[in-house]
């Protein structure tokens, strides 16, 4: 695989920033890995083991290198769907395949909705479509709090309850978010506001992903082939059961994933996976059509 050679696309309120890695063989089709509101430099790893076909990565609008340029205080999965379809029209190579993970996989969902002839494979690794959850009002009630916790104490104070919500196993109880506060300093994080706004998750994504109504309809007759996939160590937390009641609802099953949410990740954040493991398990649901 060549070095990653770096490319923008100007879009409707953003500036996109994205990575392209020249397969060796490039026999299969290009394989564009997403998150969200991770951005490209999350997937080095993963990225690495795939030098046969060309690897596409990008920056979101909002995070990192894809800056706004509309001011506005919310992304939706709506605009990143279109940013996606923007960029795979850009490639001027679809139809592609899609690794998508979280947040990236809800916009993932949303793009086979909107335009399923530019995706020949989307997996959907752990989207948290919190929606389809039995207790979704206490849920988003938790990321309505994490969010409002974030504009008015800043981002330690809002991500250690961030932590706390994805960390949760099971059921959330109505009064979840009435909790007493976690302290931030017990996950290293900072106890002091420092009068900045701008953090991707906790600004721009949470409310606008984890309310967003998918349309399961356009999902289920998508002439993409979808993958849900759920972490082997993901036990009963929001994303995976997420990713289970999706796949209950489009009348499918979801496939483990070695590792946990973030699996396919190596040192990039300081907390690697199982990124060998999870490339081949990738692979081959990849190499598989039916």
């Amino acid at each position: 695989m060549t070095e990653a050679k770096m490319h923008t696309l100007e879009v409707p309120g953003a500036v996109l920033h994205y990575d392209v890695r020249e397969g060796e063989a490039d026999t299969e089709p290009t394989l564009l890995m997403i998150g969200s509101p991770m951005a490209a430099s999350g997937f080095g790893t993963l990225a690495s083991y795939f030098t046969d076909r060309t690897v596409v990565t990008y920056d979101p609008r909002g995070s990192e290198r894809s800056e706004r340029t509309d001011g506005a205080l919310q992304n939706t999965p709506d605009e990143h769907a279109d940013d996606l379809h923007r960029l795979i029209t850009a490639l001027g190579v679809g139809p592609v395949d899609i690794f998508a993970s979280s947040g990236g996989a809800v916009n993932g969902l949303a793009l086979i909705a909107q335009h399923p002839d530019q995706v020949r494979t989307l997996v959907a690794h752990e989207p948290p479509v919190t929606q389809e959850l039995p207790d979704r009002e206490a849920a988003l009630a938790a990321c309505t709090d994490i969010h409002e916790t974030y504009l008015r104490s800043g981002s330690g104070h809002a991500m250690a309850k961030f932590i706390a919500l994805v960390s949760h196993d099971g059921l959330f109880t109505a009064d979840f978010a009435d909790q007493p506060a976690p302290n931030p300093a017990d996950f290293g994080l900072p106890t002091d506001d420092d009068g900045t706004r701008n953090d991707a998750l906790l600004g721009l994504n949470i409310i606008s992903c984890n309310y967003y109504q998918h349309d399961f309809d356009a999902i289920g007759s998508a002439s993409s082939r979808l993958v849900l996939g759920v972490g082997a160590e993901s036990s009963d937390q929001l994303p995976a059961r997420a990713t289970r009641a999706v796949a209950a609802r489009l009348g499918t099953t979801t496939v483990t994933f070695p590792s946990n949410h973030g699996g396919f990740l190596g040192d990039e954040y300081g907390m690697p996976g199982k990124p060998a493991e999870f490339a081949a398990t990738l692979r081959e649901v990849l190499s598989q059509r039916t």
